[in-house]
């Protein structure tokens, strides 16, 4: 899996790269979907139900509708087939279309070399392969693993990104060691399930955008530095000529930017083995 790149016939070409999309199914061989795995969104433009802006930079972008993915993985022992891998817009990982053998379809993330026709499971007796679903207990110490449930039976919450991945690092009792995408070592209910493998489109992080109107398309709209802001918009407003604002980086509130810690869960604490910092 790759990057896509252009010749610079204009000055945004020349840097602007794309997802090579070859690996995914074209669309005139994509099977048919059900109308109840596609749900229409309607967009927000970053205000809430009193048309207030409570979230700044959001608005315009391409029209997207959300699939219905399987977190869950509850359809427990029986066996399914991929039918499909496609692109999914509300995400960065590619998604798999799933043929049970009663019929059913499902939609759930794609691991990396999961390809159309492999067989997929969810069963404690599963292989170790790519795509299989099963308890934490009963996955090999070292296996990297995806969409990893924090509670059993609450549904996959974490390394559901592109390129993704934990790994499981020891076994203890009635928990599992689990190393996190972040760095963090977290202890996990043995009975919490996760999905095998590394998530698909690795070269995610290495994708540029080129040029502004790219995030306009992914309703990304323009962000303005504090500094260019008078002093009653922003803390690091104001000065004469150019400024480097001076004090460390925050939001208009005031709340620091980098480094700030706002966990604020001593509930779980005792959960972390090892701090990601």
């Amino acid at each position: 899996m790759a990057t896509k790149s252009f010749k610079p016939k204009t000055p945004s070409l020349r840097y602007k790269n794309v997802a090579d999309f070859s690996v995914l199914t074209p669309k005139k061989k994509q099977p048919r979907k059900p109308r109840k795995l596609i749900v229409s969104v309607s967009k927000t433009g970053g205000r809430n139900q009193f048309g207030k802006m409570t979230v700044r930079h959001i608005g315009g972008g391409h029209k997207r509708q959300y699939r219905m993915i399987d977190f869950l993985r509850d359809k427990l022992e029986i066996p399914a087939k991929v039918a499909s891998l496609e692109y999914d817009p509300n995400r960065t990982a590619y998604i798999a279309l799933l043929n049970y053998q009663d019929g059913e379809k499902r939609y759930i993330l794609a691991p990396l070399n999961l390809s159309v026709g492999d067989p997929v499971i969810a069963s404690e007796k599963a292989d170790i392969k790519p795509g299989n679903n099963l308890t934490l207990s009963s996955i090999p110490v070292g296996t990297l693993i995806h969409n990893i449930e924090v509670e059993p039976g609450h549904g996959g919450k974490l390394g559901r990104s592109a390129g993704g991945f934990a790994q499981l690092m020891a076994k203890e009792g009635e928990y599992c060691q689990v190393k996190m995408p972040s760095g963090e070592i977290r202890l996990l209910h043995s009975r919490c399930r996760a999905s095998i493998g590394q998530l698909s489109n690795t070269d995610h992080e290495n994708i540029t955008i080129g040029k502004a109107g790219r995030n306009r398309w992914f309703g990304i709209r323009p962000t303005n530095r504090g500094v260019s802001m008078n002093p009653i918009d922003h803390p690091h407003g104001g000065g004469e000529g150019k400024s480097s604002g001076g004090g460390h980086p925050r939001t208009p509130w005031g709340v620091p930017t980098k480094g700030y810690k706002t966990r604020n869960n001593k509930r779980t604490d005792a959960f972390i083995v090892k701090h990601r910092r």
